[in-house]
């Protein structure tokens, strides 16, 4: 039996001095900004807040229910709390410099229960399910889910990995709806019978979309300027590494005396 265990999956119960003075190296707990507790079995949160100038705090895959010791948390910026067993997010409300927030595989069963964080206006980034880890919370199957989030929170500008406002937005859209479209053709991996059908949309739709800038042509203006920046910074790059290059190249040839 290998009794090595990776330093991130020794468990402990509760959040205590010692154990946030080893994970970090710091002796004064106000100084510490950036603290990662994943996967340790925690669901004593004890004295995370005497952190008070945490920035950045990792708690996912631990057994959490109470999220008052977050509260004093007022620099807080990113909190992951995935996987873990949160129904109350009341707590957080005084965190009112949070700006993403990740709780994702959780019980929150209602979109009642993220009012209270209504008053943090800078949250522009929230996660409460993830397909990639199969992460989601019973809210997550209200049909009205989507548009209620985004009621609450008006300047959300990330749901759940996907860009709702802001460069790229309208492209993730457009694809999002083609595959969703691909997918209706497909059904237990069988490609089903393609059959002649009615147009989506009356024959004047796209000539009215065209008159007023089609989100399609908006689309590819903002993937033709993404791809424009990507290719200055490729071009900034290149030659930074040729100056670089030239500088090195220099330092290394012998020196030359005067007779």
């Amino acid at each position: 039996m290998d009794f090595k265990r990776d330093k991130d999956e020794t468990e402990c119960s509760k959040i205590t001095t010692m154990l946030l003075k080893s994970h970090t190296g710091e002796f004064d707990l106000e100084s510490i900004l950036f603290l990662k507790l994943k996967n340790l079995g925690i669901y004593d949160l004890g004295c995370i807040g005497e952190c008070i100038n945490l920035e950045r705090l990792d708690l996912s895959g631990n057994n959490i229910t109470n999220l008052g010791p977050l509260s004093p948390l007022r620099r807080l910026l990113s909190l992951n709390l995935s996987a873990n067993r949160i129904s109350n997010l009341e707590p957080l409300a005084t965190c009112e410099s949070l700006q993403s927030l990740n709780v994702a595989g959780n019980v929150i069963s209602s979109v009642d229960n993220l009012h209270s964080l209504k008053s943090l206006r800078k949250l522009e980034n929230i996660r409460l399910k993830d397909n990639t880890y199969n992460f989601t919370n019973p809210v997550c199957k209200n049909p009205s889910y989507r548009p209620l989030i985004l009621e609450i929170f008006p300047n959300m500008k990330v749901l759940d990995g996907e860009r709702v406002v802001g460069r790229g937005s309208d492209l993730y859209q457009l694809c999002k709806d083609i595959d969703d479209s691909i997918k209706g053709m497909y059904k237990n991996g069988q490609l089903l019978e393609v059959r002649e059908t009615e147009p989506w949309v009356d024959d004047s739709f796209w000539e009215i979309k065209r008159s007023n800038n089609a989100i399609v042509d908006e689309a590819y203006k903002q993937f033709s300027d993404v791809l424009h920046e990507c290719r200055l910074l490729n071009s900034r790059a290149g030659h930074l590494i040729s100056q670089n290059e030239r500088n090195i190249s220099l330092k290394n040839q012998p020196k030359q005396y005067a007779v």
